[in-house]
């Protein structure tokens, strides 16, 4: 099959819509739903990032994409009791795959709604009941048990998508994309990323610890396929603060550093405390977290909302404590798809508990941004490789 006709474009409007080849057969099956064209948009550049995670890491790998921008994603490292209460999975049993997703998703939960999935390697029935659970569109991954297409096909009332890829499939070197009857070309950006971009230190600390550089590289291959310009933070394995497609670095910083912390804030006695009814649906549970670290849960509170939600009346989670519970994260990486102009991205990472970095380097004020990590001890190595993506 070289040609497969979708309902239509971005937009309803956009009639008629397509996918197709000129020279070989699509690499894909269609085993369940009717895919549309940001689904296929957000399925092929999600499987390029789990496959490149695999092969940087040799973990299994699993990306959560929103509007061809990866929401969260991450490699298969067991997850402590923390982490599967975080991440709503304490009741399910977790193969190696089921964790790389559950990571996934959980990075930037209040995103992940409505995802499309993309996994590394075959989806067990471990990670299907994992996404059975959850809110998605879709999902891409070479190969499924029979267990795990049962329970998918069960999602949507039998209509959610699930897309079949040959794992073997190489395209062509050079792409092509039209924009205003323009026929764009390019070569593919086949830049490899391991370790060997992670050697190249140019701050007084100089080395980076094992789980450091799976998370840098975790980060660098996110932001490979994530629009540009774009920030992203990891520790433990996985993306926990994407900043997609902001026209200002430190805007990115900014907001990939805020949902950061929203992922450590969830980590707090009281988020984990919290007395949720035993009926609320898991989106509603999420949007409620998502305001109870915030200024607005003051207005929950006047307005008595609070009852929809909890068995019990939460306590007050002050701007204080949240400021010093967030003073207690470490350990976390960094990594940008271009260079950072000025030191005060540094300022901003470090308040996320940002400890390495990995840019390309290349500003006319590196020595600022040097001296700016040199100041808080972090380590930082220019890659030399710019990763923008649109």
């Amino acid at each position: 099959m070289k040609e497969l006709e979708l309902k239509y474009g971005c937009n309803p409007n956009q009639k008629p819509s397509r996918i197709f080849t000129e020279e070989y057969d699509l690499p894909i099956t269609i085993l369940n739903g009717r895919p549309g064209y940001i689904n296929f948009l957000d399925a092929f550049n999600s499987w390029q990032l789990v496959k490149e995670l695999k092969e940087a890491t040799g973990l299994p790998a699993a990306a959560s994409f929103k509007h061809v921008s990866p929401a969260g994603a991450a490699v298969g490292l067991p997850l402590s009791d923390l982490e599967k209460k975080i991440n709503f999975v304490e009741e399910f049993e977790l193969s190696p795959m089921a964790c790389a997703y559950a990571r996934a998703r959980g990075a930037d939960r209040m995103s992940s709604y409505g995802d499309f999935i993309a996994l590394s390697d075959t989806c067990d029935k471990e990670t299907a009941f994992i996404i059975a659970k959850e809110v998605s569109d879709g999902i891409i991954a070479p190969d499924y048990t029979p267990e795990a297409l049962e329970i998918l096909k069960s999602k949507r009332k039998g209509g959610y998508t699930v897309i079949q890829i040959d794992k073997d499939f190489t395209p062509k070197p050079v792409e092509r994309r039209d924009v205003f009857g323009i026929t764009f070309e390019q070569g593919r950006n086949e830049l490899k990323i391991d370790e060997t971009m992670l050697t190249n230190f140019v701050t007084d600390v100089k080395s980076f610890p094992d789980s450091a550089k799976i998370d840098l590289m975790i980060a660098l291959i996110t932001l490979k396929y994530t629009q540009s310009n774009s920030v992203c933070y990891a520790k433990g394995g996985q993306v926990i603060g994407v900043g997609a497609g902001q026209q200002s670095r430190i805007h990115c910083t900014r907001l990939a550093g805020n949902k950061a912390d929203v992922w450590y804030l969830r980590q707090h006695e009281k988020v984990l405390n919290l007395k949720f009814k035993p009926d609320i649906r898991r989106p509603d549970r999420d949007n409620t977290i998502d305001v109870y670290i915030s200024d607005e849960y003051m207005d929950v509170l006047e307005n008595g909302v609070w009852e929809q939600f909890f068995t019990e009346k939460p306590p007050v989670f002050t701007r204080e404590e949240r400021l010093e519970w967030l003073k207690t994260q470490s350990g976390v990486s960094v990594g940008s798809d271009a260079f950072f102009p000025f030191g005060d991205n540094i300022e901003r990472a470090r308040k996320s508990g940002v400890e390495f970095i990995a840019q390309p380097g290349g500003s006319i004020r590196d020595d600022h941004v040097i001296d700016t990590c040199n100041k808080y001890g972090i380590a930082m190595v220019f890659t030399g490789n710019r990763l923008f993506h649109h």
